[in-house]
Protein backbone atom coordinates (compact mmCIF):
# COMPACT_ATOMS: atom_id res chain seq x y z
CA UNK A 1 0.00 0.00 0.00
CA UNK A 2 1.24 3.46 -0.86
CA UNK A 3 0.14 7.08 -0.61
CA UNK A 4 -0.21 8.33 -4.17
CA UNK A 5 -1.20 11.97 -3.68
CA UNK A 6 -1.94 14.54 -0.97
CA UNK A 7 -4.04 17.66 -1.47
CA UNK A 8 -4.74 20.52 0.95
CA UNK A 9 -6.84 23.67 0.73
CA UNK A 10 -8.10 26.51 2.89
CA UNK A 11 -11.87 26.94 3.31
CA UNK A 12 -13.62 29.92 4.90
CA UNK A 13 -16.14 29.41 7.70
CA UNK A 14 -16.34 33.12 8.46
CA UNK A 15 -19.45 34.51 10.16
CA UNK A 16 -20.48 37.45 12.30
CA UNK A 17 -20.68 35.42 15.52
CA UNK A 18 -18.39 35.97 18.50
CA UNK A 19 -17.69 34.45 21.89
CA UNK A 20 -16.31 36.27 24.92
CA UNK A 21 -12.80 36.22 23.46
CA UNK A 22 -12.77 36.14 19.65
CA UNK A 23 -14.75 37.05 16.57
CA UNK A 24 -15.22 34.47 13.83
CA UNK A 25 -15.28 37.12 11.09
CA UNK A 26 -12.15 35.71 9.42
CA UNK A 27 -12.23 32.09 10.60
CA UNK A 28 -11.17 29.35 8.19
CA UNK A 29 -10.15 25.69 8.23
CA UNK A 30 -7.76 23.42 6.34
CA UNK A 31 -9.19 20.50 4.40
CA UNK A 32 -7.00 17.57 3.39
CA UNK A 33 -7.29 14.50 1.18
CA UNK A 34 -4.75 11.65 1.20
CA UNK A 35 -5.06 9.36 -1.81
CA UNK A 36 -3.79 5.76 -1.75
CA UNK A 37 -3.44 2.88 -4.17
CA UNK A 38 -5.64 0.69 -1.97
CA UNK A 39 -9.07 -0.29 -3.23
CA UNK A 40 -12.03 -1.67 -1.28
CA UNK A 41 -15.12 -2.89 -3.11
CA UNK A 42 -13.65 -1.44 -6.28
CA UNK A 43 -13.24 2.08 -4.87
CA UNK A 44 -9.99 3.92 -4.27
CA UNK A 45 -9.36 4.54 -0.59
CA UNK A 46 -9.09 8.25 0.17
CA UNK A 47 -8.77 9.70 3.67
CA UNK A 48 -10.17 13.11 4.54
CA UNK A 49 -9.24 15.50 7.32
CA UNK A 50 -9.93 19.02 8.57
CA UNK A 51 -9.35 20.97 11.76
CA UNK A 52 -11.95 21.73 14.39
CA UNK A 53 -13.37 25.22 14.55
CA UNK A 54 -11.74 27.91 16.66
CA UNK A 55 -8.25 27.42 15.24
CA UNK A 56 -7.38 28.83 11.85
CA UNK A 57 -6.31 26.91 8.74
CA UNK A 58 -2.84 25.41 8.96
CA UNK A 59 -1.78 25.69 5.33
CA UNK A 60 1.70 27.04 6.05
CA UNK A 61 2.65 24.35 8.55
CA UNK A 62 1.10 21.62 6.41
CA UNK A 63 2.74 22.63 3.16
CA UNK A 64 6.13 23.67 4.49
CA UNK A 65 6.77 21.18 7.28
CA UNK A 66 4.48 18.24 7.85
CA UNK A 67 3.25 17.16 4.42
CA UNK A 68 6.81 17.18 3.00
CA UNK A 69 7.83 14.76 5.77
CA UNK A 70 4.95 12.49 4.84
CA UNK A 71 5.75 12.63 1.13
CA UNK A 72 9.47 12.07 1.62
CA UNK A 73 9.15 9.15 4.04
CA UNK A 74 9.99 5.61 2.95
CA UNK A 75 6.51 4.17 2.19
CA UNK A 76 7.33 1.04 4.18
CA UNK A 77 7.94 3.08 7.33
CA UNK A 78 4.33 4.27 7.28
CA UNK A 79 2.80 0.80 7.15
CA UNK A 80 1.70 -1.64 9.82
CA UNK A 81 3.28 -5.09 10.16
CA UNK A 82 0.95 -6.55 7.51
CA UNK A 83 2.12 -4.04 4.91
CA UNK A 84 -1.49 -3.65 3.75
CA UNK A 85 -2.49 -0.63 5.81
CA UNK A 86 -1.11 2.54 7.33
CA UNK A 87 -0.05 2.54 10.98
CA UNK A 88 -1.25 5.83 12.54
CA UNK A 89 1.38 5.67 15.27
CA UNK A 90 4.23 5.21 12.80
CA UNK A 91 2.86 8.00 10.64
CA UNK A 92 2.69 10.21 13.73
CA UNK A 93 6.34 9.48 14.52
CA UNK A 94 7.32 10.52 10.99
CA UNK A 95 5.36 13.76 11.27
CA UNK A 96 6.92 14.63 14.62
CA UNK A 97 10.49 13.75 13.70
CA UNK A 98 12.92 16.54 14.62
CA UNK A 99 10.28 18.40 16.64
CA UNK A 100 11.23 19.67 20.09
CA UNK A 101 8.96 18.76 23.00
CA UNK A 102 6.59 21.37 24.41
CA UNK A 103 5.65 24.73 22.94
CA UNK A 104 2.85 23.25 20.90
CA UNK A 105 1.71 26.40 19.10
CA UNK A 106 -0.38 25.53 16.06
CA UNK A 107 1.62 22.46 15.03
CA UNK A 108 -0.69 20.27 17.11
CA UNK A 109 -3.55 21.32 14.82
CA UNK A 110 -1.61 20.60 11.61
CA UNK A 111 -0.63 17.13 12.81
CA UNK A 112 -4.21 16.47 13.94
CA UNK A 113 -5.57 17.22 10.46
CA UNK A 114 -3.25 14.62 8.91
CA UNK A 115 -4.00 12.17 11.71
CA UNK A 116 -7.74 12.39 10.99
CA UNK A 117 -7.22 11.54 7.33
CA UNK A 118 -4.91 8.64 8.23
CA UNK A 119 -7.46 7.07 10.60
CA UNK A 120 -10.11 7.48 7.90
CA UNK A 121 -7.89 5.47 5.56
CA UNK A 122 -7.08 2.79 8.14
CA UNK A 123 -10.75 2.14 8.93
CA UNK A 124 -11.74 2.12 5.26
CA UNK A 125 -9.05 -0.42 4.39
CA UNK A 126 -10.41 -2.61 7.21
CA UNK A 127 -13.92 -1.96 5.81
CA UNK A 128 -15.15 -0.90 9.25
CA UNK A 129 -16.39 2.27 10.83
CA UNK A 130 -13.71 4.08 12.78
CA UNK A 131 -15.80 3.54 15.92
CA UNK A 132 -15.74 -0.24 15.48
CA UNK A 133 -12.02 -0.22 14.64
CA UNK A 134 -11.29 1.72 17.83
CA UNK A 135 -13.49 -0.52 19.93
CA UNK A 136 -11.62 -3.58 18.70
CA UNK A 137 -8.11 -2.13 18.93
CA UNK A 138 -8.33 0.15 21.94
CA UNK A 139 -11.65 -0.52 23.66
CA UNK A 140 -13.71 -3.42 24.91
CA UNK A 141 -14.69 -4.66 21.44
CA UNK A 142 -18.13 -3.05 21.37
CA UNK A 143 -19.30 0.45 20.47
CA UNK A 144 -22.00 2.63 21.93
CA UNK A 145 -24.93 2.30 19.53
CA UNK A 146 -25.83 5.97 20.07
CA UNK A 147 -23.91 8.90 21.51
CA UNK A 148 -25.33 11.70 23.64
CA UNK A 149 -24.84 15.07 21.94
CA UNK A 150 -25.60 18.64 22.89
CA UNK A 151 -26.15 21.70 20.69
CA UNK A 152 -23.45 24.33 21.14
CA UNK A 153 -24.53 27.85 20.28
CA UNK A 154 -25.71 30.92 22.09
CA UNK A 155 -23.01 33.09 20.49
CA UNK A 156 -23.05 36.86 20.55
CA UNK A 157 -24.39 38.34 17.31
CA UNK A 158 -24.53 42.06 16.46
CA UNK A 159 -27.85 43.34 17.75
CA UNK A 160 -28.95 39.93 18.98
CA UNK A 161 -31.60 40.25 21.68
CA UNK A 162 -32.69 37.80 24.35
CA UNK A 163 -35.71 36.91 22.22
CA UNK A 164 -33.37 35.75 19.44
CA UNK A 165 -31.44 33.58 21.91
CA UNK A 166 -34.69 31.94 22.98
CA UNK A 167 -35.64 31.31 19.35
CA UNK A 168 -32.24 29.69 18.81
CA UNK A 169 -32.70 27.36 21.78
CA UNK A 170 -36.19 26.39 20.57
CA UNK A 171 -34.70 25.57 17.18
CA UNK A 172 -32.23 23.17 18.79
CA UNK A 173 -35.00 21.39 20.65
CA UNK A 174 -36.98 21.11 17.42
CA UNK A 175 -33.93 19.45 15.82
CA UNK A 176 -34.01 16.73 18.47
CA UNK A 177 -31.49 18.04 20.99
CA UNK A 178 -32.36 17.96 24.67
CA UNK A 179 -29.26 19.78 26.01
CA UNK A 180 -27.68 23.01 24.80
CA UNK A 181 -24.75 25.31 25.54
CA UNK A 182 -24.43 29.09 25.36
CA UNK A 183 -21.68 31.68 25.62
CA UNK A 184 -21.13 33.94 28.60
CA UNK A 185 -18.53 36.60 29.44
CA UNK A 186 -19.08 38.88 26.47
CA UNK A 187 -21.40 41.21 28.38
CA UNK A 188 -21.68 42.22 32.06
CA UNK A 189 -22.72 39.59 34.59
CA UNK A 190 -26.26 40.88 35.11
CA UNK A 191 -26.93 40.88 31.38
CA UNK A 192 -25.49 37.39 30.97
CA UNK A 193 -27.63 36.06 33.82
CA UNK A 194 -30.66 37.46 32.05
CA UNK A 195 -29.60 35.50 28.97
CA UNK A 196 -29.07 32.36 31.07
CA UNK A 197 -32.55 32.69 32.56
CA UNK A 198 -34.07 33.08 29.12
CA UNK A 199 -32.31 29.97 27.80
CA UNK A 200 -33.39 27.91 30.83
CA UNK A 201 -36.96 29.03 30.26
CA UNK A 202 -36.81 27.40 26.82
CA UNK A 203 -34.87 24.21 27.55
CA UNK A 204 -36.98 23.57 30.63
CA UNK A 205 -34.33 22.74 33.21
CA UNK A 206 -30.98 24.31 34.07
CA UNK A 207 -29.34 20.87 34.06
CA UNK A 208 -29.91 20.86 30.29
CA UNK A 209 -27.94 24.08 29.73
CA UNK A 210 -24.16 24.51 29.93
CA UNK A 211 -22.36 27.87 29.85
CA UNK A 212 -18.97 28.67 28.31
CA UNK A 213 -16.74 31.68 29.06
CA UNK A 214 -14.01 30.70 26.56
CA UNK A 215 -11.19 31.48 29.00
CA UNK A 216 -12.11 35.13 29.35
CA UNK A 217 -12.02 35.69 33.12
CA UNK A 218 -9.44 36.55 35.71
CA UNK A 219 -9.97 34.89 39.09
CA UNK A 220 -12.08 37.69 40.56
CA UNK A 221 -14.45 37.70 37.60
CA UNK A 222 -14.57 33.91 37.40
CA UNK A 223 -15.64 33.76 41.04
CA UNK A 224 -18.23 36.50 40.55
CA UNK A 225 -19.80 34.61 37.66
CA UNK A 226 -19.62 31.40 39.69
CA UNK A 227 -21.56 33.03 42.50
CA UNK A 228 -24.12 34.29 40.01
CA UNK A 229 -24.53 30.86 38.40
CA UNK A 230 -24.86 28.75 41.57
CA UNK A 231 -28.59 29.37 42.10
CA UNK A 232 -29.43 28.11 38.61
CA UNK A 233 -27.67 24.73 38.66
CA UNK A 234 -26.45 24.74 35.06
CA UNK A 235 -25.03 21.54 33.54
CA UNK A 236 -21.47 22.90 33.69
CA UNK A 237 -19.44 26.12 33.89
CA UNK A 238 -16.86 25.91 31.11
CA UNK A 239 -13.37 27.36 30.69
CA UNK A 240 -13.71 30.26 33.09
CA UNK A 241 -10.05 31.31 32.84
CA UNK A 242 -6.99 30.83 30.69
CA UNK A 243 -6.68 27.12 29.86
CA UNK A 244 -3.15 26.93 31.29
CA UNK A 245 -3.98 28.81 34.50
CA UNK A 246 -4.33 25.69 36.62
CA UNK A 247 -4.22 27.71 39.83
CA UNK A 248 -7.29 29.70 38.77
CA UNK A 249 -9.12 26.48 37.89
CA UNK A 250 -8.15 24.95 41.22
CA UNK A 251 -9.29 27.99 43.20
CA UNK A 252 -12.54 28.15 41.26
CA UNK A 253 -13.26 24.55 42.22
CA UNK A 254 -12.77 25.38 45.89
CA UNK A 255 -15.60 27.92 45.70
CA UNK A 256 -17.88 26.42 43.05
CA UNK A 257 -19.39 23.03 43.84
CA UNK A 258 -21.35 22.24 40.65
CA UNK A 259 -19.65 20.71 37.60
CA UNK A 260 -16.90 22.56 35.76
CA UNK A 261 -15.54 21.81 32.30
CA UNK A 262 -12.30 22.60 30.50
CA UNK A 263 -9.65 21.07 28.24
CA UNK A 264 -10.46 22.06 24.68
CA UNK A 265 -7.30 24.19 24.54
CA UNK A 266 -4.96 21.58 25.99
CA UNK A 267 -2.92 19.93 23.26
CA UNK A 268 -0.94 17.05 24.74
CA UNK A 269 -1.14 14.29 27.30
CA UNK A 270 1.34 16.28 29.41
CA UNK A 271 -1.09 19.22 29.43
CA UNK A 272 -3.91 16.92 30.47
CA UNK A 273 -1.77 15.39 33.21
CA UNK A 274 -0.93 18.84 34.59
CA UNK A 275 -4.61 19.77 34.62
CA UNK A 276 -5.42 16.69 36.69
CA UNK A 277 -2.45 17.24 39.01
CA UNK A 278 -2.85 20.95 39.61
CA UNK A 279 -6.22 22.17 38.27
CA UNK A 280 -8.48 20.92 41.03
CA UNK A 281 -10.68 18.98 38.62
CA UNK A 282 -13.03 16.48 40.28
CA UNK A 283 -13.45 13.06 38.74
CA UNK A 284 -16.93 12.56 40.15
CA UNK A 285 -18.55 15.52 38.34
CA UNK A 286 -16.28 17.60 36.10
CA UNK A 287 -15.99 17.31 32.32
CA UNK A 288 -12.82 17.10 30.19
CA UNK A 289 -13.14 18.48 26.67
CA UNK A 290 -9.83 17.80 24.95
CA UNK A 291 -10.25 17.96 21.17
CA UNK A 292 -8.75 14.95 19.34
CA UNK A 293 -8.07 16.99 16.20
CA UNK A 294 -6.56 20.09 17.76
CA UNK A 295 -4.29 18.04 20.05
CA UNK A 296 -2.06 16.18 17.57
CA UNK A 297 -4.83 13.79 16.61
CA UNK A 298 -6.24 10.54 17.90
CA UNK A 299 -2.78 9.07 18.51
CA UNK A 300 -2.17 11.68 21.20
CA UNK A 301 -5.77 11.54 22.42
CA UNK A 302 -5.29 7.85 23.23
CA UNK A 303 -2.31 8.86 25.38
CA UNK A 304 -4.53 11.40 27.13
CA UNK A 305 -7.08 8.71 27.93
CA UNK A 306 -4.32 6.60 29.44
CA UNK A 307 -3.31 9.53 31.66
CA UNK A 308 -6.93 9.89 32.76
CA UNK A 309 -7.10 6.22 33.60
CA UNK A 310 -3.91 6.46 35.65
CA UNK A 311 -5.47 9.31 37.67
CA UNK A 312 -8.70 7.44 38.34
CA UNK A 313 -10.87 9.16 35.76
CA UNK A 314 -13.49 7.40 33.65
CA UNK A 315 -13.60 7.98 29.91
CA UNK A 316 -17.28 8.82 30.46
CA UNK A 317 -16.14 12.17 31.89
CA UNK A 318 -14.77 13.12 28.46
CA UNK A 319 -17.01 15.08 26.08
CA UNK A 320 -14.73 16.31 23.27
CA UNK A 321 -14.83 19.75 21.73
CA UNK A 322 -15.22 19.87 17.96
CA UNK A 323 -18.73 18.76 17.10
CA UNK A 324 -17.90 16.58 14.09
CA UNK A 325 -17.95 12.98 12.92
CA UNK A 326 -14.36 12.20 13.87
CA UNK A 327 -14.98 12.97 17.54
CA UNK A 328 -18.32 11.15 17.32
CA UNK A 329 -16.60 7.94 16.20
CA UNK A 330 -14.09 8.28 19.02
CA UNK A 331 -16.88 8.82 21.55
CA UNK A 332 -18.74 5.72 20.34
CA UNK A 333 -15.72 3.46 19.98
CA UNK A 334 -13.96 4.40 23.22
CA UNK A 335 -17.17 4.98 25.23
CA UNK A 336 -16.77 8.61 26.13
CA UNK A 337 -19.48 10.61 27.84
CA UNK A 338 -20.86 12.29 24.73
CA UNK A 339 -19.99 14.72 21.97
CA UNK A 340 -20.43 18.37 21.12
CA UNK A 341 -22.48 19.45 18.11
CA UNK A 342 -22.78 22.66 16.09
CA UNK A 343 -26.12 22.33 14.30
CA UNK A 344 -26.31 25.87 12.87
CA UNK A 345 -22.73 27.17 12.75
CA UNK A 346 -19.45 26.13 11.10
CA UNK A 347 -21.34 24.23 8.40
CA UNK A 348 -20.73 21.88 6.79
CA UNK A 349 -17.89 20.74 9.05
CA UNK A 350 -19.98 20.47 12.19
CA UNK A 351 -22.79 17.99 12.54
CA UNK A 352 -23.16 14.37 11.63
CA UNK A 353 -24.28 12.04 8.85
CA UNK A 354 -27.32 12.81 6.74
CA UNK A 355 -28.84 9.41 7.52
CA UNK A 356 -28.62 9.77 11.32
CA UNK A 357 -30.75 12.63 12.64
CA UNK A 358 -30.65 13.65 16.29
CA UNK A 359 -33.22 11.70 18.28
CA UNK A 360 -33.95 12.63 21.91
CA UNK A 361 -30.49 14.13 22.30
CA UNK A 362 -28.64 11.13 20.87
CA UNK A 363 -27.23 10.22 17.48
CA UNK A 364 -26.23 6.95 15.85
CA UNK A 365 -23.30 6.38 13.52
CA UNK A 366 -23.93 5.66 9.84
CA UNK A 367 -23.18 2.24 8.41
CA UNK A 368 -20.25 3.56 6.39
CA UNK A 369 -16.58 2.51 6.53
CA UNK A 370 -14.16 5.06 7.91
CA UNK A 371 -15.26 8.24 9.63
CA UNK A 372 -18.44 8.42 7.56
CA UNK A 373 -17.91 11.64 5.62
CA UNK A 374 -19.39 10.01 2.53
CA UNK A 375 -22.77 10.13 4.28
CA UNK A 376 -22.63 13.92 4.63
CA UNK A 377 -23.42 15.38 1.22
CA UNK A 378 -22.59 19.04 1.83
CA UNK A 379 -19.21 18.19 3.34
CA UNK A 380 -18.31 15.88 0.46
CA UNK A 381 -19.18 18.70 -1.94
CA UNK A 382 -16.60 20.87 -0.16
CA UNK A 383 -13.97 18.12 -0.39
CA UNK A 384 -14.74 17.54 -4.05
CA UNK A 385 -14.68 21.21 -5.02
CA UNK A 386 -11.43 21.99 -3.21
CA UNK A 387 -9.48 18.73 -3.40
CA UNK A 388 -10.62 16.93 -6.55
CA UNK A 389 -7.72 15.63 -8.63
Amino acid sequence: MRITDIREARVSIASDIANAYISFAKMDVSVLAIYTDARVDGRQVVGYGFNSNGRYAQSGLLRERFLPRLREADPQVLLDDSGANLDPFRVWDVLMANEKPGGHGERSVAVGIIDMAVWDIVAKVENKSLAQLLAERHGDGTTDAKVSVYAAGGYYYPGKQVSALKDEMRDYLDLGYTCTKMKIGGVPLAEDLERVEAAIEVVGDASRLAVDANGRFDLKTALAFAEGLVPYGVRWYEEAGDPLDYALQQQLGEHYGPPMATGENLFSHQDARNLLRYGGMRADRDILQMDPVLSYGLVEYLRMLEVLNQHGWSSRQCIPHGGHQFALNIAAGLKLGGNESYPRVFAPFGGFADSTPIDAGRVALPQVPGIGFEDKRELMEVFDSHLRR
